[in-house]
């Protein structure tokens, strides 16, 4: 008992939590009641944290992090999660208030002189980013019950990035430009990981959660896009066989709007149904993972035989990359829902000769970066 409370004394001090006196008094009245009523040390001290942790947002950060499957558990025989105000009908219009503020983000500069259309298209391809993704941050910060602290990490790069994006003088289509809007997403989206995994991100566990979290996003992201598009199409048919032109309402409005707002949604899904999703994923990594495993080596020994590999230009790096982080997607929704005391197959066989290749052809492009740095010499873009 001693132990445990030392331990959940010290992740208070590391919050700065004010009341962490008083708060440690009721979790000892709590302990010993539940002691004299029979239970055992340890199932003392979950109840009494669990209780705790109810009027404490730090205490509960403890519980999730050093009894997360018995807190869960606890919590849902309890009911505890109906008193909860992140409770499900909530959540419902939090996420639909936030997929409104996202849509009405990528139109507000229109106010400003902004066109979507035009030659304000750098503008919109630098900010495309942060129209949508501090919407999510904030769900999943709403969501988790970040603490103060964390979540001053979470805004400080969204707003350090709006500067960088809308101050520096980027050259109009420039590489510069083009560069800082392919990273300036994939920056922000580890930031969105620091609020997706409640500020835990030493966890593995949850780390490779966020992983699992963003393949299933971009999975319901791609069917919400089909269906959008063929609700588009269906509209316009309509409305064109009575004459009545929609087409820049369509593209002017619920493309964009719809395109910003369906992030959210699709976060909300996953969430949603992530039991549903822990079957698809490592399915579908394993439709992928023999394909790729058969693509790759081909596409390896071609470049080899042709020459072409020590002449590689940006886009057939950007490629690589693109390519290199597939492999890694499927290689984590297979690793995450293995079972390991299984011995290993003809799966686990394919899985190895796709590390072999994805790890050759990360070779391949980085002797192709070491000579154009050795050619060209070191500039901005390419260091």
């Amino acid at each position: 008992m001693e132990h445990h409370i030392a331990g959940w004394r010290a992740h208070l001090a590391r919050h700065e939590v004010p009341n962490a006196a008083e708060l440690e008094g009721s979790l000892r009245d709590h302990a010993m009641a539940l002691r004299h009523a029979g239970l055992q040390e340890d199932e003392a001290f979950l109840i009494a944290v669990r209780r705790v942790g109810e009027s404490d947002a730090a205490t509960r950060a403890f519980a999730h992090e050093r009894f997360e499957q018995l807190w869960e558990w606890s919590e849902s025989v309890s009911g505890g999660a109906d008193n909860d105000p992140r409770s499900k009908p909530m959540e419902f219009f939090v996420v639909l208030g936030l997929a409104v503020a996202a849509g009405v983000a990528i139109k507000a500069p229109e106010a400003f002189g902004y066109r979507l259309e035009g030659d304000d298209g750098g503008f919109y391809v630098r900010n495309l980013s942060l129209f949508v993704l501090p919407m999510l941050a904030g769900y999943f910060a709403w969501k988790r019950g970040l603490d103060r602290s964390t979540s001053l990490w979470v805004v400080l790069p969204f707003v350090a990035a709006a500067v960088f994006a809308n101050v520096y003088p980027f050259k109009p289509d420039s590489h510069t430009e083009l560069l800082s809007a392919l990273h300036l997403p994939f920056s922000l989206w580890l930031v969105v990981g620091i609020a997706y995994v409640g500020g835990r991100w030493r966890s593995v566990e949850r780390r490779t959660d966020f992983v699992r979290f963003t393949g299933e996003l971009f999975i319901y992201y791609v069917l919400i896009a089909l269906g959008g598009g063929v609700f588009s199409l269906l509209t316009w048919g309509m409305f064109e066989v009575i004459d009545v032109d929609v087409g820049d309402l369509i593209a002017e409005w619920l493309l964009p709007c719809g395109a910003m707002g369906a992030v959210l949604v699709g976060a909300w899904l996953v969430e949603r149904r992530q039991h549903v999703m822990q079957n698809i994923a490592p399915m579908l990594s394993r439709v992928f993972t023999p394909l790729f495993a058969v693509m790759l080596p081909i596409f390896l020994v071609a470049m080899l035989v042709t020459g072409e590999w020590s002449d590689l230009d940006r886009d057939i790096l950007i490629a690589f990359d693109v390519m290199l982080a597939l492999v890694l997607g499927l290689l984590l929704f297979s690793v995450s829902a293995g079972d390991s005391p299984e011995r290993p197959g003809v799966f686990d066989v394919l899985q190895l000769l796709l590390v072999v290749a994805a790890i050759a052809a990360d070779l391949m492009a980085l002797a192709a970066i070491t000579g154009r740095i050795t050619e060209f010499g070191f500039s901005p873009n390419r260091t």
